[in-house]
């Protein structure tokens, strides 16, 4: 049930029955020999799935987020702290005005994290409206069922290796890359890091069978339609 679907006579009409609306959000940077995409794609193909499922409104996905650390990788793209948290307040400012009470945010990149303290004081400034902020990739039950499946994952390696992830023509490497030491990470230049990774795949083999990919997938989808239909009051 996308908004770019529907007009503005059909958003009214479902909002007479219904206040709930999912907003993917996502990035666009190097994640090795997949998809600059991968986030967005990621975020915004659950949200559809969900939306679909609830008969609920799915907005378009933001795709560009807090990147910084993959800007020395061509293609990536970054915005300013300041120009993420006002993009996200000014599209829950428009959400809201057009009626929607309850907003799930379905994020696919860890890097937006400092979106959610200012969801926090949104929902202060806003007391009639209720957002929920959800790393769909971590979530507990996604997390556990990616452990279970191999333990050694992490940026751009099997963990985000989904058949909609891929590019066609792109052969992967075979192996597994040793762990990046995540510790070090934050204190690398762009170009440090891109040096320090080569490839950008931060450590774990390039890809799993898709029957494992696709199971973690239908818990990702059944965690969060769980969590867009409880628990709002």
């Amino acid at each position: 049930m996308l908004i770019s679907e529907m007009n503005w006579m059909q958003v009214e009409q479902y909002l007479k029955g219904d206040d709930r609306c999912i907003l993917p959000t996502g990035s666009t940077e190097q994640h090795a020999y997949l998809s600059l995409c991968v986030d967005t794609i990621l975020s915004s193909r659950l949200a559809r799935e969900v939306g679909d499922r609830a008969n609920v409104p799915v907005y378009p996905v933001i795709p560009y987020g807090l990147a910084q650390q993959w800007t020395a990788f061509p293609g990536s793209v970054s915005l300013r702290i300041q120009t993420y948290l006002a993009l996200i307040r000014d599209v829950l400012d428009s959400i809201r005005r057009a009626g929607f009470r309850r907003i799930l945010l379905i994020n696919g990149h860890g890097g937006n994290a400092p979106a959610q303290g200012m969801l926090r004081e949104w929902m202060m400034d806003n007391p009639d409206s209720k957002v929920k902020w959800h790393n769909w990739y971590n979530a507990p039950l996604t997390w556990q069922k990616v452990v279970e499946t191999d333990p050694i994952g992490s940026h751009a390696s099997w963990m985000e290796n989904f058949p909609w992830t891929r590019l066609a023509g792109v052969e992967l490497p075979i192996g597994q890359k040793p762990p990046t030491d995540l510790d070090r990470l934050p204190l690398m230049t762009p170009q440090q890091t891109r040096e320090e990774l080569v490839d950008g795949n931060m450590g774990g083999v390039y890809q799993r069978a898709d029957e494992d990919m696709l199971a973690i997938w239908q818990v990702a989808r059944d965690e969060t339609l769980d969590l867009l239909e409880g628990g709002w009051d």
